[in-house]
């Protein structure tokens, strides 16, 4: 535990701009066997939700609209783990915006503990305060400051967690919370994302795969943003944010109490964005997963990703040639029809039906820590 904390951050609940989802603790490739699970789809356009009522597929998926998944799913940007996820297996993650309500309670607990093991890692570095807001306005100003006060933090203490990034990124906002940033011994600006399991061994190398998408993503839009490359007309444009707008009065007086001096939300906007490329923060150096057993916090291994901005940039227009429209949602490859086997969607999966993919494939053999 941290012998100070000066700093109070906001918590993700009262921001709405959290970046936690599935794929942020779930392992998933081993989330539940399928053919134990009471909940199990079966081969029809309806799956049960978690209150046991069945949920219909939305009428678009059967060729009544033609708007882009953006439209469809009425979303203005995208989480990074949107995109991570689509790496995993890109019709799973479609399914999963249809059928928001199906989450199973092992599902559930995992997510649970997950969150549980974050929490108490960034209440290391500062408490959580909650702020009651009015506005989409104040939803993103709470997070441009927490984003004012970890700049000072960083440079200062050498640490900080939960840190917000968004940026446009092929034409799609997107954004996410990084876990941590720190400063190593020689001075290089380390990112480092907590992953928890289920059970004691590392994954095996499709979830690495994902999860090192996921961290080169945060870095890309870090580096973009302390570069001056983010710019306020395109969040706007993006989120439809009113600058002239002025703060809720909770939120003001905790900008106050910060020492800031703002009354808009343009106010506010300005001065984060001066703050990123005046601060002369570097870009991220090093990008480092850890890997944690939920039961027993025991750290089973860590994984650096090197970065490969053209491999990167490769695969975020092909992500996001699905979400405009240009092209219908992918499944899995022959090889990895494994990550079916552990797959809610698995009997309804018009990607599976159609391509033929074996009911049943050897799961890949996880590494054990060392």
């Amino acid at each position: 535990m941290a012998e100070t904390r000066e700093e109070e951050m906001v918590s993700a609940e009262a921001s709405g701009f959290s970046d936690f989802s599935d794929s942020e603790f779930l392992d998933l490739e081993d989330t539940q066997e399928s053919s134990t699970s009471p909940n199990k789809p079966g081969p029809s356009s309806e799956l049960p939700g978690k209150d046991g009522k069945l949920i219909s597929l939305p009428k678009w998926k059967r060729g009544l609209d033609v708007s882009s998944p953006m439209e469809q799913f009425h979303l203005k940007y995208l989480y990074v783990t949107d995109l991570s996820t689509q790496n995993w297996c890109e019709q799973q993650m479609v399914y999963g915006k249809e059928l928001p309500g199906f989450l199973t309670p092992e599902k559930s607990a995992v997510l649970d503990t997950g969150a549980s093991i974050h929490l108490a890692r960034e209440l290391e570095v500062h408490d959580l305060v909650t702020v009651p807001i009015t506005s989409k306005e104040d939803a993103w100003a709470i997070k441009f400051l927490n984003i004012l006060s970890m700049i000072p933090t960083l440079q200062s203490e050498g640490r900080i967690r939960e840190f917000p990034v968004f940026g446009e990124v092929e034409g799609v906002l997107l954004v996410g919370v990084i876990d941590e940033l720190h400063y190593t011994a020689r001075g290089e600006l380390e990112l480092a994302e907590l992953k928890t399991r289920r059970h004691p061994v590392l994954p095996p190398d499709a979830q690495k795969k994902k999860d090192g998408f996921q961290v080169s993503l945060y870095k890309y839009i870090f580096d973009a943003m302390v570069q001056g490359k983010v710019t306020t007309a395109s969040l706007i444009h993006h989120t439809k944010l009113h600058p002239e707008k002025p703060l809720g009065p909770s939120v003001l007086g905790h900008a106050r109490q910060g020492g800031f001096s703002v009354k808009s939300f343009g106010d506010l906007m300005e001065l984060v964005f001066l703050s990123l490329t005046l601060s002369d923060l570097p870009v991220i150096d090093i990008l480092k997963i850890e890997y944690i057993h939920q039961e027993t916090a025991t750290v089973l291994g860590t994984e650096i990703v090197a970065f490969e901005e053209t491999e990167v940039r490769n695969k975020v227009q092909h992500y996001m040639a699905y979400w405009m429209g240009h092209r219908e949602p992918q499944g899995v490859d022959v090889e990895e029809a494994w990550k079916c086997r552990t797959c809610n969607y698995a009997d309804i999966c018009e990607w599976r039906k159609s391509s033929g993919l074996p009911n049943s494939m050897p799961e890949p053999q996880a590494k054990k820590a060392k």
